[in-house]
């Protein structure tokens, strides 16, 4: 039988379960990464679980995240993670090597191969032919530990790509064109395959681009096949003994086809406060910039730190903007270093910033009081920036290239015909001198672990009642975010190991008293609309709301990951069997809820303050069921011995 992409390499990798779309599968896990923001939680779990040394094939630990070192909080953070990958088995990408996306698409990933990070970018690496997919850093942990990864399994949707981009017409615009056509729910249940001859034209750093904001249509990961062009890369990168030719079947199925003449596709910005909120440039050219951000997982390559110093060498930026660009990673620094980019760059006034997430994750470079913000990143929500109010735009390269040079929103293609030639070397500068290799066991066995004050215990598991009792602590809208619930940013990020401090800032940009009024009460419920929990593959938003109390969470519908790390920690997830009834329930209501039987799917939650009882649902399956009345994951492993 003719199999996609994506299902001839899950079938490589199934460990258990039936590859029909929704069923619940396991798959074997080759590779993971975290990052500093996430795997400081990430290796804590990991030692719970008293594993000597990681079981997976390769795992790495970047630091990119944390990088502001504002206090000692985020340096301790640091020697923690160092120490802990000498101990058990694990590369250590240092701080300035870059971002973990960009360096392991670089340095680590391998076509075919499977890859789970605790970053929802992790589908970055869909550029070189793996099924990468972000997951909270409990499912890393269980991963280094050697059990396998748990999903619903996805639907396959084919984009398939003909002709070619035109001049000033990038990637970036390929993504942001598909997530105005399909939205930020568009994706959830699903892997985006590209396949078709534009395919052609695009290299592995503009394939990436695309996989990488896969993760903003809620995608459960994007892939391309591995072909000649992919083979290119892994040679300039002197990997090409990892390369493998993989592409789907002739008459491979998918649940669903997208055709995009490339031709066509033109400059396209997403506007505030969503990455599908996207018009072509050309519908608001002439809006007044601030300040103008490149960089990020999604284009901080070679290729696209090279288009923008050669849009701006020999120009110079406006004195009321401020152009920052941040390379992504050392190799890239390096190599515009010695062929001049850098120097443009400087010369046209950018201020250029360490190869780290930098400004993408609010780490610094906040825009001014209302201030409109071209960024070259993946995410525009409401305050990730650092300024509440500021207004902020996802663009290409080359559209924030030409915005900061004109102080508005300008579509390139009025630079002139064709941009400036750019050529690509014939090999890219190797030099993993800032990649710690694991240690051997001997030596590992005698590594002591560094732990600074800010670095604190696991919370307890419980496991769940018979009854969940509370009050309705918060009621929220659609697609909340897990920047809503868990915000990020310079102040928030240190505290990424110390849930009883960071507990103190859940829905801290809804609603400040939240953290209050939830332990005043004991803990209660949450309401919420469609897609909660979408964005970042941060755990601390299922986390430290367990921390605080909440049992349940009442939705519309929930976005993958954060569904999957509200079951980790023993959080139990709800779906309205009418969406109406969401209107029957407000903060403040008490609600009560059998779950004696939830081995069934429908429960009815009492709303005793409204005298009304409401039909809901669990998306619990097999082994989820088992979590959760386990209190959550690290329960469910010990009681299974």
């Amino acid at each position: 039988m003719a199999m996609n992409l994506t299902q001839k390499i899950i079938k490589r990798h199934l460990v258990s379960g039936n590859m029909v779309p929704g069923e619940k599968v396991a798959i074997k896990i080759d590779q993971t990464l975290t990052q500093d923001a996430t795997g400081t939680m990430a290796y804590l779990q990991f030692e719970a679980l008293g594993v000597s040394r990681v079981k997976t094939k390769l795992s790495v630990s970047y630091v990119d995240h944390n990088t502001l070192q504002t206090d000692f909080m985020n340096m301790d953070d640091h020697r923690f993670l160092q120490s802990i990958a000498a101990k058990y088995g694990i590369y250590f990408s240092r701080p300035g090597n870059g971002i973990c996306h960009q360096v392991h698409l670089e340095r680590f990933g391998v076509p075919g191969q499977t890859l789970l990070g605790s970053d929802s970018h992790t589908p970055t690496c869909g550029g070189l032919g793996m099924i990468s997919i972000g997951a909270g850093g409990l499912d890393v942990a269980l991963a280094m530990g050697g059990d396998p990864f748990y999903l619903s399994m996805p639907k396959v949707v084919l984009v398939k790509l003909t002709g070619n981009l035109q001049p000033w017409v990038s990637a970036k615009d390929i993504i942001l064109e598909l997530l105005r056509r399909l939205t930020v729910k568009g994706g959830v249940g699903k892997v985006i395959e590209y396949e078709g001859p534009g395919i052609k034209t695009l290299s592995v750093p503009e394939r990436a681009t695309i996989t990488n904001m896969g993760a903003e249509l809620g995608a459960t990961t994007s892939i391309f096949p591995s072909d000649e062009i992919t083979k290119a890369f892994l040679r300039m990168q002197k990997r090409e003994k990892s390369w493998k030719p993989l592409s789907s079947d002739k008459n491979a199925p998918y649940d669903e086809v997208i055709e995009m003449d490339l031709n066509e596709v033109e400059p396209m910005i997403a506007k505030p406060h969503s990455p599908d909120n996207v018009v072509p440039v050309k519908e608001i050219e002439g809006t007044p910039v601030q300040q103008v951000a490149i960089g990020s997982c999604t284009n901080s390559s070679y290729r696209e730190m090279m288009t923008v110093a050669n849009i701006l060498k020999g120009k110079t930026v406006p004195p009321d903007v401020s152009l920052v660009i941040a390379p992504g990673s050392k190799q890239v620094l390096e190599m515009i270093t010695s062929n001049g980019g850098l120097a443009s760059m400087i010369a046209s006034g950018g201020r250029i910033l360490e190869s780290a997430c930098g400004p993408c994750i609010g780490m610094g470079q906040a825009p001014s009081t209302k201030g409109v913000s071209v960024r070259t990143f993946n995410r525009n929500f409401e305050g990730r920036s650092g300024t509440k109010d500021a207004m902020t735009y996802l663009s290409s390269p080359e559209v924030a290239a030409a915005s900061a040079l004109r102080g508005v929103i300008t579509d390139p293609r009025t630079l002139g015909k064709r941009p400036p030639k750019m050529l690509m070397p014939k090999t890219y500068l190797v030099n993993d001198n800032m990649i710690i290799p694991p240690l051997p066991p001997k030596k590992a066995s005698s590594v002591e672990v560094i732990r600074g004050p800010n670095i604190k215990p696991l919370p307890e598991f419980k496991p769940l009642p018979n009854k969940l009792e509370g009050k309705v602590l918060i009621k929220v809208g659609e697609n909340v975010t897990t920047d809503h619930i868990m915000p990020a940013g310079a102040k928030i990020l240190p505290l990424r190991s110390n849930i009883p401090a960071m507990a103190e800032h859940v829905f801290a940009p809804i609603d400040p008293a939240f953290p209050k009024r939830a332990k005043e009460m004991g803990g209660g419920f949450i309401i919420g609309g469609a897609n909660y929990g979408q964005g970042s593959s941060r755990e601390h938003a299922a986390l430290a709301p367990m921390y605080l109390g909440v049992k349940a969470v009442v939705t519309k519908s929930f976005a993958r990951i954060h569904l999957a790390n509200l079951i980790n920690f023993g959080i139990l997830p709800l779906i309205f069997t009418n969406e109406s009834d969401y209107d029957r329930i407000d903060q403040g209501d008490d609600l009560e809820l059998d779950v004696s039987g939830l081995n069934g799917k429908n429960l009815i939650l009492k709303n005793k303050t409204k005298g009304v009882d409401i039909e809901v649902k669990h998306p619990l399956v097999g082994r989820d069921i088992d979590v959760i009345k386990a209190g959550g994951s690290l329960g469910y492993v010990k009681t299974r011995g």
